[in-house]
């Protein structure tokens, strides 16, 4: 029993160190080369966990020899147009210039629902809203509304906006982020001084977000 878990808890670790090799994507995002190989390392790392017979080794090879292939097929993709065509096929045009596009959704085998689901993903509930939409390689859709139904934005308004940056969290839990803080220019002399000034405690903060405007948001842990 012990060594089961000390083997499951090795390759636990090995598939962690791959996947950080392989790059930082979510699964919806993986192009069809990553998604094989993550599902062959699936495979490949059960084995071992469930019998102990096996050499540890039989599995961790194939795994980094996947790792290898797939850092290879990445390389000549970045190099070569036509042999990342082949791998990961192209976008494809289902809606062009307003008019769908019945032969492309149906070489896709994609519905009209199926259309429909990705337009409200994307907050598009009128189909005539819509002058191009394309699905990309990985199986997303990209979406240009017509100017007519694009949010107007401050610039077109000739409104000067000021550029605070991105929010951060800073507080988690009652637990300062000192990388969160350093993003947003900010200190923990400065976080001080608002916890004075809002007259709460680190350790009742639930979380706590700022930017680099100095704005911040507070939300004090729940009563139990």
């Amino acid at each position: 029993m012990i060594i089961t878990v000390i083997r499951t808890i090795l390759l636990y670790i090995v598939i962690i160190i791959a996947v950080r090799i392989m790059g930082k994507r979510q699964i919806s995002e993986l192009q069809t080369s990553e998604l094989v190989v993550t599902l062959l390392i699936s495979d490949i790392a059960a084995v071992p966990m469930q019998n102990t017979d096996q050499s540890m080794l039989s599995g961790i090879i194939p795994i980094f020899v996947l790792i290898v292939c797939e850092i290879f097929i990445s390389l000549v993709m970045l190099k070569n147009d036509k042999f990342r065509r082949v791998i990961c096929g192209k976008p494809v045009i289902v809606i062009n210039d307003g008019k769908i596009d019945q032969k492309a959704m149906t070489e896709l085998r994609m519905s009209t629902e199926d259309l429909f689901e990705e337009l409200r993903q994307k907050d598009v509930f009128r189909i005539e809203d819509v002058s191009f939409a394309i699905i990309e390689t990985n199986g997303k859709i990209s979406i240009l509304k017509k100017p007519s139904s694009e949010t107007v934005t401050a610039a077109q308004l000739g409104v000067q906006t000021k550029n605070n940056g991105m929010q951060a969290v800073i507080v988690s839990d009652g637990h300062i982020s000192d990388s969160s803080i350093e993003f947003c220019g900010l200190n923990k002399k400065w976080l001080k001084q608002i916890l004075i000034r809002e007259r709460v405690q680190l350790k009742d903060i639930f979380i706590m977000t700022a930017d680099r405007g100095k704005r911040y948001n507070i939300i004090k842990k729940a009563e139990v």
